[in-house]
């Protein structure tokens, strides 16, 4: 294929967009590639075998990916099928080559898989006896984890439509409907009984009726004929209802019996080998029906139609939409190397179903041509009437005079009349070649690129030779598959198999024209409009005439007769062109010969009788060849037997089985009438002919018989006399005449050196140039000193041009080289970048090495580079020794690879990690909860499965349980210190007193006085104080009653807290003693722990030392005195109890004091201005009282209550002595201490 864009030529674009309207065809992608085909193929064959047994297939996966079940078919055949495999147990050859990692034991695995679903439909399809088939045909047992696959076009391509499942068995669905439908009785006499066979819809009964039959006989008669009631055929069969099975002969346990859905015929579930376990849901195929139904040959593959009608600007507005969510992104900013990618990842897959629809082969000459045509509704300035007449115009090319179509009668679509074609993103022409291996010329009018793939003409039978060896199954079904544009194959698998193959991008306003029998094929961009039509030049005339031999191997219907168009201008030679008038001769010529040799062979086989035909009055489908296809038209043979049917004279044999004597001969012209028309065309191109031959001879002369210029300039002009047409051959003497003149002005002109040393210099040159040329190695060097001194001489050097495309070569090689020498900076890109400016260089082996070797090691780059990013994006993640595993076998790429490398960096830091975990766990010492987190946050960032990971979070999670256990155990709602800082009680209990003493100054400062109590916010509610109102003991605000919560108020003992204030009580030391024996469960380090570990050891510690105090005599004196305390301030009043109050709280830690003291209360203020009515007056608990000195030899108890106040809130296990509860009994302090 070739692409050429014309300077200045932009015809407008004549066709209407609104009016113009097609119905696409749909392309589902991965139907279209011939290897993915065959793979959907198979699975469509296994679905339909395990749906006609009431299975629905599901494919499993192995190791996250779903299973290749062709591979796996194809596989064990070739290593001698499921029994030699499991024999000689080659599962682990079998996994290997299915590429999974060894080491993992898949083989009993893919054996289980095989054995399960791909072994019973082989064994039957291997021919084995229909018992033994039907024995493998278990249910189809699928995990829940399978893949459920959808057979692609199920019901158009397989002959049986699936019916319902029916959720209840398969009796009950048939019994429905048997009562009404008896439609016939065979009766099987003999001389003392009749068996009566009744047949319904789905159902055999027997009946034995006495009677005295004189003969045995076997007759089938209608109920009418009977006169029998259909009533009493109904009792009959409800009494005796008998099913016989096809393999023991019995009829009993009929709910054990299946019916065939296609024939009838039963079978007991349990005379089945191996038994079926239940009866199968759906419809069920007995073996016989199932054999009928799986040898139906498959229909060809073709494609569908869209079931709408688009106008052109609702599919431009269906085909931007699509390609703009795929990609998700602007159409206009999608690269084409990503789409071209997406494009054979989707045509190669199974997994994913993406379908495209292409407008196809709309004809212009219903919808009108996207270029100007005289005559149209399209106006065109006068500066445009040129496009009205182009040759570059589509409409004009194929009946241009040099153009052999010119001589085809017929109007074609598609050949002589454009076609149109709207593309949107991924759809796609397939591989193929065109119509009688014409040219084709396509121009795209506008929208985004195509791209397109070629591959030259000599190589065409090895393009088709290698697709038939890699996907044999399409070409036995349809041996013309490539002619049916509905197949295409990876240009990289071609090049593979040594098939060289060309792309490009077509982009709006550039032609590509293929060359004859030139396999080409591509894919859309976007959406775009192009336009297309052949055209055949005198070259193409010897190829045509093989290409209708190619069709008749092929059965190929033909678009028109070639023998037709040749004698059509045969007999019009005086209006052709010397030149095609020549070609047409020597096309004659062999077809005459071939046509004697026919008529001749068919003479001796008896045929005598014949007959004139005008065959171009018959319409090509009635004067096809029965057998080949081919269009006949200098002569065909019939036979009275077939009056509608004929064959070629190539298949005379295959007509009928009559005798040769009642064929006959059609002939359209006798071989007396073609030879005078063939000597009238040797005569008219004679002098053309032999003035050919003597310019040939002239130019290809040898050394010692050079011509001398004066011949050359006399064939100049008898060209010139005789008008002879200035073709390729006249113009070359041309040129040879004006070399040669070039050549005796330098002899003539004076210039400083001799000729001859001219000479010997050009020829030393010459040789020089010529090992260059010839050497296998490119030397630049040379090359570029051969260039150098070509400068140097005043004469035209023949292999100049020569030493330009190789010195070309050489520095794209040298480019290569140089990439290659650096591959850790060599990119993708680069590659891409050589492999296109080495596209156009002249072929060369050393260059053709390059580019296969830049094609291969790109190609296995972008592979692993999307390997590698699909392991580090998959989820679940992969393990270590799977990423490992896929480094080793990936080897040395010699390129630039950043998600290689990003692998091979992920890898080292999961070693790493792991590493530094078994170093943590392998410690003696304990890790520190920042360890801990670290790692857990190192592992996640890691795309890696880590084993430890899960473990640590695990841990993690438990450490965050034990602190929240803590924090619930110590902390308030809304704390202002964190729970360490809290353990660390010293400081927090500083930050809480100043912060305490602050909020108590600010709440006293909002009672000033009477008249402004009506303006003061107080309570939760912040509104003025009204009825009946609480005062917090802590902070010394007030708050309404109602407000709070009822079981916030508490009248005994104990002070009373607002919400603001409430705080957790004291845990108990046994709480304390609960969450350290969980914390020793948990291997971390914690400062949370280790300062509860020191809060413990203090509590224990004061308990210890309040033991000793408790055991001595200053107890008793203590108790003494605090009762009478309180009976002596009884009768103060409570204006003083709430003075003296005010002034301890403002010279001790009130708050502190609250919490160690649970007698600690408070009077209501009455000189506040706030009235409390009903509340009780309560004795103040800090009232000092007289005390006796301790003992010698025992803690004072003052100083153990201070050290009491400074420790943490920790509720000791002793009781406050003030309490009026309080008993000698209760001062134990065993009592509450257990541990």
């Amino acid at each position: 294929a070739s692409s050429l864009q014309l300077q200045d030529w932009q015809p407008p674009f004549a066709c209407d967009v609104d009016k113009l309207h097609f119905t696409p065809r749909i392309q589902r992608l991965n139907e279209l590639e011939a290897q993915t085909r065959v793979k959907l193929n198979f699975l469509d064959q296994i679905a339909k075998f395990w749906e006609l047994q009431g299975s629905t297939l599901k494919i499993p996966h192995v190791e996250r990916k779903i299973l290749d079940l062709f591979l796996l078919n194809k596989l064990v055949a070739e290593e001698g099928g499921f029994d030699t495999v499991c024999k000689e147990r080659r599962w682990s050859k079998v996994a290997h080559k299915m590429g999974y990692l060894p080491g993992k034991a898949l083989g009993s695995l893919l054996r289980s898989h095989y054995e399960r679903i791909l072994y019973p439909y082989n064994l039957f399809q291997s021919g084995a006896s229909l018992l033994v088939s039907i024995a493998c045909l278990l249910r189809l047992v699928n995990d829940e984890k399978d893949q459920e696959y959808k057979p692609h076009d199920l019901a158009q391509r397989q002959s049986v439509q699936p019916s319902e499942i029916s959720t209840q068995t398969r009796r009950a669905k048939r019994m429905r409907s048997e009562v009404n439908t008896v439609s016939w009785i065979i009766i099987f006499c003999s001389r003392k009984t009749i068996l009566l066979l009744f047949k319904t819809w789905r159902l055999f009964s027997l009946c034995h009726l006495q009677t005295t039959c004189p003969t045995p006989c076997f007759s089938i008669f209608t109920l009418h004929e009977l006169q029998i009631n259909q009533n009493s055929v109904v009792h009959i069969l409800s009494f005796v209802d008998l099913y016989v099975c096809l393999v023991c002969g019995q009829g009993n346990e009929e709910d054990r019996l299946l019916l065939c859905d296609g024939c009838d015929d039963s079978y007991h579930t349990f005379c089945l080998l191996p038994p079926l376990n239940d009866v199968p849901k759906g419809d069920w195929r007995c073996p016989k029906c199932l054999a009928q139904e799986c040898s139906k040959p498959q229909e060809a593959f073709g494609f569908e139609q869209a079931p709408r009608d688009y106008t052109l600007r609702a599919f431009g507005e269906m085909a931007d939409a699509f390609k703009s969510d795929y990609f998700n992104m602007p159409v206009h900013m999608v690269p084409t190397e990503l789409v071209e990618k997406e494009f054979w990842r989707l045509v190669s897959t199974i997994e994913e179903d993406v379908t495209v629809e292409y407008g196809a082969d709309i004809a212009s000459k219903e919808f009108g041509s996207g270029f100007p045509i005289k005559n149209g509704k399209l106006k065109l300035r006068p500066d445009e009437q040129m496009y009205f007449d182009s040759g570059w115009n589509l409409n004009n090319m194929p009946v241009l005079e040099p153009s052999v179509l010119t001589h085809v009668s017929a109007d074609i679509c598609g050949m002589k009349l454009p076609w149109l074609y709207v593309g949107m993103c991924f759809s796609s022409f397939c591989w193929h070649i065109e119509d009688h291996w014409s040219y084709s010329i396509n121009y795209l009018h506008w929208g985004e690129p195509k791209t397109w793939y070629g591959a030259p003409a000599y190589v065409a039978e090895q393009l088709e030779s290698v697709m038939k060896r890699l996907a044999p199954e399409l070409f036995e079904t349809q041996p013309d598959l490539l002619h049916q544009l509905v197949t295409i194959m990876n240009p990289n698998t071609l090049m593979a198999h040594g098939v060289p193959v060309y792309r490009t991008n077509q982009c709006a306003g550039e032609f590509v024209i293929t060359f004859p029998r030139a396999y080409h094929s591509g894919f859309n961009q976007g959406f775009n409009f192009a336009e297309a039509v052949n055209f055949c030049t005198l070259d193409w005339l010897p190829m045509g005439r093989q290409c209708v031999q190619h069709y008749r191997l092929l059965n190929r219907y033909c678009v028109f007769s070639h023998d037709e168009m040749i004698c059509k201008m045969a007999s019009k030679f005086k209006d052709l062109d010397l030149v095609l008038a020549s070609a047409v001769h020597k096309d004659m010529m062999i077809m005459i010969d071939d046509e004697k040799r026919l008529r001749e062979a068919v003479r001796k086989t008896g045929v005598t009788d014949t007959v004139r035909e005008k065959f171009e009055l018959l319409p090509d489908d009635e004067r096809q060849c029965t057998k080949c296809k081919t269009t006949c038209f200098l002569s065909a043979i019939s036979c009275p037997c077939k009056p509608n049917e004929l064959v070629c004279l190539y298949h005379a044999k295959d007509l009928c089985f009559c005798a040769p004597n009642r064929h006959q001969l059609r002939y359209r012209y006798t071989l007396d009438d073609l030879y005078p028309m063939l000597h009238a065309l040797r005569l008219y191109v004679a002098p053309y002919d032999e003035w050919t031959s003597k310019v040939t001879d002239s130019l290809e002369a040898k050394e010692t018989e050079k011509r001398g210029v004066m011949e050359f300039k006399s064939l100049i002009e008898e060209a010139e006399n005789k008008t002879f047409p200035e073709n390729d051959l006249f113009k070359q003497l041309q040129g040879v005449i004006v070399e040669a003149e070039k050549c005796a002005s330098v002899n003539k002109s004076s210039i400083p050196i001799s000729v001859q040393d001219l000479l010997h210099r050009v020829e030393d040159y010459q040789q020089r140039s010529e090992k260059a040329l010839s050497d296998e190695m490119i030397d630049t060097v040379e090359l570029q000193q051969l260039m150098d001194l070509s400068v140097g001489f005043n004469v035209e050097l023949p292999k100049l041009q020569c030493l330009r495309e190789r010195l070309e070569q050489a520095r794209w090689l040298d480019k290569v080289h140089l990439a290659q020498s650096s591959p850790h900076t060599l990119k993708l890109d680069d590659m891409r970048r050589l492999i296109d400016s080495g596209v156009g260089l002249t072929p060369h082996p050393a260059v053709e090495r390059a580019m296969a070797c830049l094609q291969e090691l790109l190609t296995i780059s972008e592979h692993w580079e999307e390997k590698a990013h699909s392991l580090l994006k998959a989820r679940p993640r992969h393990s270590l020794i799977t990423l490992s595993a896929a480094l080793e076998d990936k080897g040395d790429i010699p390129t630039y690879l950043p998600h290689d490398l990003a692998l091979k960096e992920t890898v080292q830091k999961a070693r790493d990690w792991l590493q530094e975990v078994e170093s943590v766990q392998s410690s003696a010492q304990q890790p520190l909860l920042e360890t801990l987190v670290e790692l857990v946050s190192r592992g996640r960032a890691i795309p890696v499965q880590l084993d430890p990971l899960s473990l640590l979070e695990s841990l993690l999670a438990d450490v965050e349980s034990w602190k929240e256990s803590v924090g619930e155990t110590f902390q308030k709602k809304n704390p202002k210190c964190s729970l360490f800082e809290l353990a660390a009680f010293n400081e927090a209990r500083l930050k809480e007193m100043e912060s305490i003493r602050s909020l108590q100054t600010t709440n006293r400062m909002k009672v000033l006085s009477d008249a402004e109590c009506a303006e003061v916010k107080v309570c939760i509610c912040q509104k003025p104080a009204t009825g009946s109102m609480q005062q917090c003991e802590l902070c010394k605000d007030w708050f309404h009653s109602s407000c709070i919560p009822a079981a916030n108020v508490q009248d005994g003992e104990m002070p009373w807290l607002c919400p603001l204030c409430l705080r957790s009580e004291r845990p108990s030391l046994e709480t304390i003693l609960l969450l350290l024996s969980s914390l020793e469960r948990i291997p971390v380090r914690l400062p949370e722990g280790e300062a509860l570990h020191y809060l413990v050891e203090r509590a224990m510690n004061w308990q210890h030392r309040a033991k000793q105090i408790l055991s001595t005599d200053e107890l008793c004196f203590t108790l003494i005195n605090s009762h009478l305390a309180n009976q002596s301030w009884q009768g103060i009043t409570e204006q003083i109890a709430a003075t003296e109050l005010e002034k301890r709280v403002a010279e001790s830690s009130l708050f502190w004091s609250s919490l160690s003291n649970p007698s600690m209360v408070l009077l209501s203020p009455t000189n506040s201005g706030l009235k409390s009515p009903g509340s009780p007056t309560r004795p103040l608990a800090d009232k000092p009282s007289a005390t006796l000195p301790p003992p010698s030899g025992t803690p004072s108890l003052p100083f153990l209550l201070q050290d009491l106040s400074q420790d943490p809130p920790l509720q000791p296990c002793l009781r406050s002595p003030s309490s009026p509860s309080s008993t000698i009994s209760d001062l134990n302090p065993s009592s509450n201490l257990k541990d």
